[in-house]
């Protein structure tokens, strides 16, 4: 627990009130505006995920050489350089802390233009002329978020043959059958994926080549529909949260409740390689009520997010 106090402190989270080692109010108080700032579910505990998230925290670009490796290296550092090859115009996808392909692919390509050896690994040299041109060169424009906004403008087509990925948490499965029913009437191409842990569930998204991605999760103290989508302080997806507003404006009708949108890190939304949103729903005996005229209103909502962006 101290080495959590520790953690916390150095990235201005500091549990003044309690004891090193002890697991108080000021502790937890640290912890939820860690995991606020970052995205997560704000419940105070430092579980997996905020563990992890944690540790990539204190990740400094510099302080390692970055490559692709197995597992895929993941920290803030990965996110800062993200963010600069993106704001040089190299898009390295979505800046989400995770040194994948696409960002391989992309520190390749800047070290083809700066007349470096493009094996993809960011060294002393790759960093220093990194730094160099984004210091001559600085602008706030993200190359992967125009990349998606011209891709809104293009449009995704139609539901006809367009592969979406389903999930759900919380024990609706007959919500997630139904869904696939109406997407496969309008010609859509649903693929379920029977996952309950995010991480597993964004890669059998991912294997499935799938257009979007739409998770239904039941919220059992709420009377709304929130619609999540990739977003943090560095960025955020366009399209997910496009994809998030038509979700959560349709199903909020279709349930009579109020609606939101908001921008997180959650697991499953962080590492889908396409626009993903978890419909969190309650109440659940409304939801029951409703499951077709909710299954249908999401299959609607697809065909508008799918339309171009005028």
């Amino acid at each position: 627990m101290a080495d959590v106090q520790e953690r916390l402190a150095a990235l201005g989270h500091v549990p003044d009130g309690d004891d090193a080692g002890v697991f108080g109010p000021s502790t937890r108080a640290a912890v939820e505006a860690f995991q606020r700032r970052r995205g997560l579910r704000n419940d105070g505990i430092v579980g997996v995920t905020t563990w992890e998230r944690l540790v990539e925290a204190g990740r400094q670009l510099g302080d390692r050489v970055l490559s692709t490796t197995a597992p895929l290296l993941r920290g803030d550092d990965v996110a800062e350089l993200q963010e600069r090859l993106a704001a040089l115009g190299f898009d390295p996808g979505r800046v989400d802390g995770i040194y994948g392909a696409a960002t391989r692919t992309a520190v390749a390509a800047f070290q083809r233009d700066a007349g470096l050896a493009a094996d993809g690994v960011v060294g002393p040299s790759t960093l220093t002329e990194l730094r160099r041109l984004a210091a001559r060169h600085p602008q706030s424009t993200l190359v992967n978020e125009v990349r998606e906004r011209s891709e809104m403008r293009r449009g995704h087509g139609t539901l006809d043959d367009m592969v979406v990925a389903l999930g759900q948490a919380g024990g609706l499965d007959a919500v997630l059958e139904a869904t696939a029913r109406a997407l496969r009437d309008r010609g859509a191409s649903p693929t379920v994926v029977r996952e309950s842990d995010e991480h597993p569930l964004a890669m059998a998204a991912n294997a499935s080549r799938a257009r979007c991605l739409v998770v239904v999760r039941l919220d059992p103290g709420a009377s709304s529909v929130t619609g999540l989508y990739f977003g943090t302080e560095r960025g955020e997806s366009p399209s997910g949260k496009r994809l998030a507003e038509r979700l959560a404006a349709a199903t909020g009708r279709v349930l009579g409740v109020d609606e939101a949108t908001r921008g997180m890190s959650l697991p499953v939304l962080r590492e889908s390689r396409m626009p993903a949103s978890i419909l969190e729903v309650g109440p659940l005996d409304r939801l029951v009520e409703r499951v077709a005229q909710f299954a249908g209103a999401i299959a609607d909502a697809l065909e508008r997010w799918a339309v171009p962006v005028g």
